[in-house]
Protein backbone atom coordinates (compact mmCIF):
# COMPACT_ATOMS: atom_id res chain seq x y z
CA UNK A 1 0.00 0.00 0.00
CA UNK A 2 1.30 3.25 -0.92
CA UNK A 3 1.61 5.58 1.87
CA UNK A 4 -0.02 8.98 2.64
CA UNK A 5 2.41 10.31 4.53
CA UNK A 6 4.30 12.29 1.99
CA UNK A 7 1.90 14.21 0.29
CA UNK A 8 0.56 15.19 3.57
CA UNK A 9 3.79 16.43 5.14
CA UNK A 10 4.12 18.32 1.89
CA UNK A 11 1.23 20.69 2.39
CA UNK A 12 1.84 21.81 6.07
CA UNK A 13 4.85 23.47 4.47
CA UNK A 14 2.17 24.94 2.01
CA UNK A 15 -0.23 25.62 4.19
CA UNK A 16 2.18 27.85 6.24
CA UNK A 17 3.47 29.88 3.40
CA UNK A 18 -0.41 30.32 2.19
CA UNK A 19 -1.32 31.14 5.22
CA UNK A 20 1.75 33.95 6.02
CA UNK A 21 1.63 35.54 2.61
CA UNK A 22 -1.44 33.78 0.47
CA UNK A 23 -4.57 35.25 -0.81
CA UNK A 24 -8.27 34.23 0.23
CA UNK A 25 -8.05 32.80 -3.17
CA UNK A 26 -5.02 30.61 -2.51
CA UNK A 27 -6.40 29.20 0.87
CA UNK A 28 -9.17 28.19 -0.25
CA UNK A 29 -7.49 26.34 -3.11
CA UNK A 30 -5.44 24.80 -0.58
CA UNK A 31 -8.31 24.02 1.55
CA UNK A 32 -9.69 21.91 -2.02
CA UNK A 33 -6.69 20.07 -2.43
CA UNK A 34 -6.54 19.17 1.28
CA UNK A 35 -9.90 18.01 0.93
CA UNK A 36 -9.32 15.97 -2.05
CA UNK A 37 -6.29 14.21 -1.08
CA UNK A 38 -8.25 13.21 2.20
CA UNK A 39 -11.12 11.78 0.50
CA UNK A 40 -9.11 9.52 -1.57
CA UNK A 41 -7.77 7.76 0.72
CA UNK A 42 -9.95 7.74 3.86
CA UNK A 43 -10.14 3.70 4.01
CA UNK A 44 -6.28 3.79 4.41
CA UNK A 45 -5.44 6.70 6.88
CA UNK A 46 -4.15 5.89 10.34
CA UNK A 47 -5.78 7.34 13.34
CA UNK A 48 -2.22 10.02 13.50
CA UNK A 49 -2.41 10.82 9.51
CA UNK A 50 -6.44 11.93 10.36
CA UNK A 51 -5.17 13.65 13.34
CA UNK A 52 -2.93 15.65 11.14
CA UNK A 53 -5.66 16.31 8.84
CA UNK A 54 -7.19 17.81 11.69
CA UNK A 55 -5.15 20.24 12.40
CA UNK A 56 -4.68 21.52 8.76
CA UNK A 57 -8.44 21.84 8.22
CA UNK A 58 -8.90 23.58 11.81
CA UNK A 59 -6.14 25.83 10.31
CA UNK A 60 -7.45 26.86 7.32
CA UNK A 61 -11.46 26.89 8.36
CA UNK A 62 -10.60 29.87 10.39
CA UNK A 63 -8.77 31.71 7.73
CA UNK A 64 -12.04 31.31 4.84
CA UNK A 65 -15.30 32.47 3.71
CA UNK A 66 -18.39 30.82 4.43
CA UNK A 67 -19.26 29.05 1.39
CA UNK A 68 -16.02 27.62 1.42
CA UNK A 69 -16.91 26.37 4.96
CA UNK A 70 -20.38 25.20 4.20
CA UNK A 71 -18.86 23.14 0.78
CA UNK A 72 -15.85 21.91 3.36
CA UNK A 73 -19.16 20.71 5.62
CA UNK A 74 -21.46 19.43 3.21
CA UNK A 75 -18.52 17.08 1.64
CA UNK A 76 -16.86 15.32 5.30
CA UNK A 77 -20.71 15.55 6.48
CA UNK A 78 -21.22 11.87 5.34
CA UNK A 79 -17.79 10.83 5.38
CA UNK A 80 -17.45 7.91 8.25
CA UNK A 81 -13.97 8.87 9.72
CA UNK A 82 -13.72 12.56 9.19
CA UNK A 83 -11.81 14.05 11.36
CA UNK A 84 -13.44 15.01 14.93
CA UNK A 85 -12.25 17.90 15.89
CA UNK A 86 -13.11 20.04 12.23
CA UNK A 87 -16.45 18.56 12.43
CA UNK A 88 -17.35 19.88 15.81
CA UNK A 89 -15.77 23.06 14.60
CA UNK A 90 -18.18 23.18 12.06
CA UNK A 91 -21.28 22.19 13.58
CA UNK A 92 -21.07 25.18 16.42
CA UNK A 93 -20.17 27.52 12.97
CA UNK A 94 -23.08 30.03 14.14
CA UNK A 95 -23.82 30.20 10.16
CA UNK A 96 -26.38 27.54 9.33
CA UNK A 97 -24.97 26.98 5.92
CA UNK A 98 -21.83 25.44 7.94
CA UNK A 99 -23.38 23.52 10.21
CA UNK A 100 -25.86 22.24 9.25
CA UNK A 101 -24.67 19.64 7.58
CA UNK A 102 -22.84 17.96 9.79
CA UNK A 103 -25.37 18.62 12.65
CA UNK A 104 -28.15 16.61 10.60
CA UNK A 105 -25.79 13.90 9.10
CA UNK A 106 -22.24 13.28 10.59
CA UNK A 107 -22.10 10.17 12.64
CA UNK A 108 -18.56 11.75 14.07
CA UNK A 109 -20.53 14.35 17.15
CA UNK A 110 -21.01 12.51 20.06
CA UNK A 111 -23.89 13.19 22.09
CA UNK A 112 -22.25 15.46 24.46
CA UNK A 113 -21.57 17.79 21.10
CA UNK A 114 -25.03 17.44 19.93
CA UNK A 115 -26.33 18.31 23.22
CA UNK A 116 -24.14 21.16 23.83
CA UNK A 117 -25.09 22.30 20.27
CA UNK A 118 -28.86 22.15 21.46
CA UNK A 119 -28.50 24.05 24.35
CA UNK A 120 -26.40 27.00 23.01
CA UNK A 121 -27.24 27.49 18.75
CA UNK A 122 -29.80 29.18 17.04
CA UNK A 123 -33.38 27.17 16.44
CA UNK A 124 -32.28 26.55 12.95
CA UNK A 125 -29.25 24.72 14.58
CA UNK A 126 -31.82 22.60 16.56
CA UNK A 127 -34.18 22.03 13.49
CA UNK A 128 -30.90 20.51 11.22
CA UNK A 129 -30.13 18.48 14.68
CA UNK A 130 -34.14 16.84 14.87
CA UNK A 131 -33.66 15.51 11.35
CA UNK A 132 -30.69 13.17 12.32
CA UNK A 133 -31.15 9.47 11.85
CA UNK A 134 -31.04 8.88 15.30
CA UNK A 135 -32.15 10.94 18.36
CA UNK A 136 -31.22 9.85 22.31
CA UNK A 137 -33.70 10.50 24.83
CA UNK A 138 -31.45 12.93 26.22
CA UNK A 139 -30.56 15.03 22.95
CA UNK A 140 -34.87 15.30 22.69
CA UNK A 141 -35.37 16.32 25.82
CA UNK A 142 -33.26 19.74 24.97
CA UNK A 143 -34.55 20.06 21.98
CA UNK A 144 -38.69 19.63 23.46
CA UNK A 145 -37.33 22.38 25.88
CA UNK A 146 -35.72 24.84 23.87
CA UNK A 147 -36.83 24.25 20.43
CA UNK A 148 -39.96 26.22 18.69
CA UNK A 149 -42.81 24.82 17.38
CA UNK A 150 -41.38 23.65 14.03
CA UNK A 151 -38.02 22.25 15.61
CA UNK A 152 -40.89 20.43 18.16
CA UNK A 153 -42.93 18.54 15.61
CA UNK A 154 -40.07 18.01 13.24
CA UNK A 155 -38.34 16.18 16.18
CA UNK A 156 -41.97 14.63 16.78
CA UNK A 157 -41.93 13.23 13.37
CA UNK A 158 -38.62 12.30 13.39
CA UNK A 159 -39.06 7.68 13.49
CA UNK A 160 -35.42 7.66 14.92
CA UNK A 161 -36.08 9.85 17.46
CA UNK A 162 -36.26 8.73 21.29
CA UNK A 163 -38.54 10.35 24.29
CA UNK A 164 -38.12 10.29 27.92
CA UNK A 165 -41.37 10.52 29.92
CA UNK A 166 -40.47 13.72 31.19
CA UNK A 167 -39.88 14.45 27.32
CA UNK A 168 -43.16 12.71 26.01
CA UNK A 169 -44.88 15.05 29.44
CA UNK A 170 -43.36 18.09 27.86
CA UNK A 171 -44.80 17.51 24.43
CA UNK A 172 -48.13 16.48 25.60
CA UNK A 173 -48.10 20.24 27.47
CA UNK A 174 -46.91 22.20 25.01
CA UNK A 175 -49.92 19.79 22.08
CA UNK A 176 -52.74 21.67 24.75
CA UNK A 177 -51.78 24.65 22.38
CA UNK A 178 -50.90 22.91 19.22
CA UNK A 179 -53.13 21.06 17.28
CA UNK A 180 -50.61 20.03 14.71
CA UNK A 181 -48.34 18.80 17.63
CA UNK A 182 -51.11 17.20 18.91
CA UNK A 183 -51.78 15.61 15.76
CA UNK A 184 -48.07 14.52 15.24
CA UNK A 185 -47.59 13.56 18.98
CA UNK A 186 -50.96 11.02 18.81
CA UNK A 187 -49.33 8.91 16.10
CA UNK A 188 -46.19 7.78 17.93
CA UNK A 189 -46.19 4.00 19.38
CA UNK A 190 -44.31 4.51 22.13
CA UNK A 191 -45.79 7.69 23.74
CA UNK A 192 -47.01 5.99 26.94
CA UNK A 193 -50.53 5.17 27.18
CA UNK A 194 -51.59 7.88 30.52
CA UNK A 195 -49.90 10.44 28.17
CA UNK A 196 -52.17 8.89 25.23
CA UNK A 197 -55.12 9.25 27.43
CA UNK A 198 -53.90 12.78 28.84
CA UNK A 199 -53.74 14.31 25.45
CA UNK A 200 -56.70 13.08 24.26
CA UNK A 201 -58.44 14.81 27.17
CA UNK A 202 -56.49 17.81 26.11
CA UNK A 203 -57.66 17.55 22.53
CA UNK A 204 -61.19 16.74 23.32
CA UNK A 205 -61.60 20.32 24.72
CA UNK A 206 -60.33 21.50 21.48
CA UNK A 207 -62.73 19.69 19.51
CA UNK A 208 -65.18 21.07 21.71
CA UNK A 209 -64.69 25.05 20.89
CA UNK A 210 -63.93 23.77 17.26
CA UNK A 211 -67.77 22.41 16.85
CA UNK A 212 -69.34 25.17 19.22
CA UNK A 213 -68.08 27.88 16.87
CA UNK A 214 -68.67 25.89 13.57
CA UNK A 215 -72.57 25.93 14.60
CA UNK A 216 -73.50 27.70 17.87
CA UNK A 217 -76.99 26.42 17.39
CA UNK A 218 -76.00 23.01 18.25
CA UNK A 219 -73.67 23.46 20.83
CA UNK A 220 -75.96 21.46 22.94
CA UNK A 221 -74.94 18.42 20.55
CA UNK A 222 -71.23 18.89 21.28
CA UNK A 223 -70.60 17.07 24.18
CA UNK A 224 -71.95 13.82 22.91
CA UNK A 225 -69.75 14.31 19.98
CA UNK A 226 -66.47 15.01 21.41
CA UNK A 227 -67.42 11.63 23.80
CA UNK A 228 -67.97 9.81 20.91
CA UNK A 229 -65.04 10.95 19.23
CA UNK A 230 -62.64 9.77 22.41
CA UNK A 231 -64.37 6.73 22.22
CA UNK A 232 -63.32 5.46 19.25
CA UNK A 233 -59.69 7.03 19.65
CA UNK A 234 -59.16 5.18 23.10
CA UNK A 235 -60.35 1.57 21.03
CA UNK A 236 -58.57 2.04 17.77
CA UNK A 237 -55.42 0.27 17.12
CA UNK A 238 -52.74 3.08 16.86
CA UNK A 239 -53.67 3.81 21.08
CA UNK A 240 -52.06 1.25 22.26
CA UNK A 241 -48.39 0.61 22.70
CA UNK A 242 -46.53 -2.65 23.20
CA UNK A 243 -46.05 -2.02 26.73
CA UNK A 244 -49.61 -1.41 27.06
CA UNK A 245 -50.36 -4.97 25.82
CA UNK A 246 -47.19 -6.52 27.52
CA UNK A 247 -49.08 -4.71 30.67
CA UNK A 248 -52.45 -5.99 30.27
CA UNK A 249 -51.16 -9.82 29.66
CA UNK A 250 -49.00 -9.52 32.86
CA UNK A 251 -52.36 -8.26 34.62
CA UNK A 252 -54.43 -10.84 33.14
CA UNK A 253 -52.14 -13.51 33.95
CA UNK A 254 -52.18 -12.15 37.56
CA UNK A 255 -55.92 -12.30 38.12
CA UNK A 256 -56.40 -15.88 36.65
CA UNK A 257 -54.00 -17.06 38.81
CA UNK A 258 -55.53 -15.72 41.65
CA UNK A 259 -53.09 -13.52 42.61
CA UNK A 260 -54.01 -10.08 41.97
CA UNK A 261 -55.56 -7.68 45.32
CA UNK A 262 -55.15 -4.76 46.59
CA UNK A 263 -51.82 -4.87 47.50
CA UNK A 264 -50.68 -5.58 43.70
CA UNK A 265 -52.72 -2.53 43.00
CA UNK A 266 -51.33 -0.58 45.39
CA UNK A 267 -47.79 -1.56 44.17
CA UNK A 268 -48.49 -0.51 40.71
CA UNK A 269 -49.70 2.91 41.69
CA UNK A 270 -46.63 4.02 43.71
CA UNK A 271 -44.67 2.61 40.99
CA UNK A 272 -46.33 5.01 38.34
CA UNK A 273 -47.60 2.01 36.55
CA UNK A 274 -50.67 3.46 34.69
CA UNK A 275 -51.74 0.63 32.31
CA UNK A 276 -50.99 -2.42 35.04
CA UNK A 277 -52.87 -0.24 37.80
CA UNK A 278 -55.85 0.61 35.42
CA UNK A 279 -55.93 -3.21 34.18
CA UNK A 280 -56.40 -4.17 37.78
CA UNK A 281 -58.68 -2.14 38.91
CA UNK A 282 -60.54 -2.76 36.02
CA UNK A 283 -60.10 -6.64 36.81
CA UNK A 284 -60.98 -6.45 40.35
CA UNK A 285 -64.29 -4.50 39.54
CA UNK A 286 -65.38 -6.98 36.92
CA UNK A 287 -65.35 -4.38 33.90
CA UNK A 288 -63.63 -3.68 31.05
CA UNK A 289 -60.24 -1.95 30.45
CA UNK A 290 -61.69 0.68 28.33
CA UNK A 291 -64.98 1.11 30.65
CA UNK A 292 -62.12 2.20 33.38
CA UNK A 293 -60.06 4.36 31.49
CA UNK A 294 -63.12 6.56 30.66
CA UNK A 295 -63.51 6.65 34.09
CA UNK A 296 -60.57 7.51 35.20
CA UNK A 297 -59.78 9.97 32.16
CA UNK A 298 -63.44 11.51 32.33
CA UNK A 299 -64.39 11.68 35.99
CA UNK A 300 -60.65 11.70 38.16
CA UNK A 301 -60.96 10.79 41.52
CA UNK A 302 -64.90 10.44 41.27
CA UNK A 303 -64.86 7.27 38.67
CA UNK A 304 -61.33 6.06 40.59
CA UNK A 305 -63.50 5.69 44.13
CA UNK A 306 -66.94 4.34 41.88
CA UNK A 307 -64.68 1.91 40.55
CA UNK A 308 -62.64 1.11 43.68
CA UNK A 309 -65.41 0.46 45.96
CA UNK A 310 -66.63 -1.65 43.21
CA UNK A 311 -63.43 -3.54 42.98
CA UNK A 312 -63.39 -4.07 47.35
CA UNK A 313 -60.20 -1.27 47.85
CA UNK A 314 -59.21 -0.02 51.27
CA UNK A 315 -59.24 3.69 51.21
CA UNK A 316 -55.17 3.21 51.72
CA UNK A 317 -55.05 1.74 48.15
CA UNK A 318 -57.64 4.07 46.82
CA UNK A 319 -55.67 7.03 47.86
CA UNK A 320 -52.49 5.42 46.03
CA UNK A 321 -54.59 5.10 42.72
CA UNK A 322 -55.47 8.87 43.15
CA UNK A 323 -52.21 10.49 43.70
CA UNK A 324 -50.79 8.29 41.06
CA UNK A 325 -53.46 9.83 38.83
CA UNK A 326 -53.33 13.37 39.93
CA UNK A 327 -49.29 13.37 39.42
CA UNK A 328 -49.34 11.39 35.92
CA UNK A 329 -52.11 13.88 34.28
CA UNK A 330 -50.47 17.13 35.86
CA UNK A 331 -53.36 18.05 37.80
CA UNK A 332 -53.89 19.78 40.83
CA UNK A 333 -53.98 17.47 43.55
CA UNK A 334 -57.00 16.36 44.59
CA UNK A 335 -58.30 17.06 48.24
CA UNK A 336 -57.81 13.33 50.16
CA UNK A 337 -59.55 14.54 52.67
CA UNK A 338 -62.91 15.32 51.07
CA UNK A 339 -62.46 12.13 48.71
CA UNK A 340 -61.88 10.21 51.55
CA UNK A 341 -65.35 11.17 53.22
CA UNK A 342 -67.56 10.86 49.93
CA UNK A 343 -65.31 7.05 49.31
CA UNK A 344 -66.42 6.08 52.86
CA UNK A 345 -70.23 7.40 52.64
CA UNK A 346 -70.18 5.77 48.66
CA UNK A 347 -72.20 2.57 48.86
CA UNK A 348 -71.35 -0.44 46.61
CA UNK A 349 -74.80 -0.49 45.29
CA UNK A 350 -74.67 3.47 43.54
CA UNK A 351 -71.21 2.38 42.19
CA UNK A 352 -72.42 -0.26 40.68
CA UNK A 353 -75.29 1.68 39.48
CA UNK A 354 -72.90 4.43 37.56
CA UNK A 355 -70.49 1.56 36.35
CA UNK A 356 -73.48 0.43 34.67
CA UNK A 357 -74.36 4.07 32.83
CA UNK A 358 -70.86 4.26 31.48
CA UNK A 359 -71.43 0.71 29.88
CA UNK A 360 -75.00 1.94 28.20
CA UNK A 361 -72.70 4.66 27.58
CA UNK A 362 -69.94 2.75 25.64
CA UNK A 363 -72.32 0.66 23.69
CA UNK A 364 -74.36 3.70 22.45
CA UNK A 365 -73.94 3.42 18.60
CA UNK A 366 -72.20 7.03 16.94
CA UNK A 367 -75.44 8.49 14.90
Amino acid sequence: MKSKSAPVDGLLDELQTTLANGSVGRRIETLRRVTDLFLSGTIDYSDDQITLFDDVFQCLINHIEVSARALLADRLATVDNAPRGTVRALAFDDTIEVAGPVLSQSERLDEASLIEAARSKSQAHLLAISIRKVLSRAVTDVLVQRGNAEVVQSTVKNPGAEFSDSGYDRLVKRAADDEDLAACLGLRPTLPRHLYLKLLAKASNTVRQRLEAANPKRAVDVPTAVREAARRARTAPAAVTKQTDIAHALVKSLHEDGRLDQHLVTQFAEEGRFDETNAAIAALANVTVATAESMMLESRAEGIMILAKVAGLSWSAVKTVIRMHDELSGAEPSDLDACKATYERLRPSTAQQVIRFHRMQQNVPAT
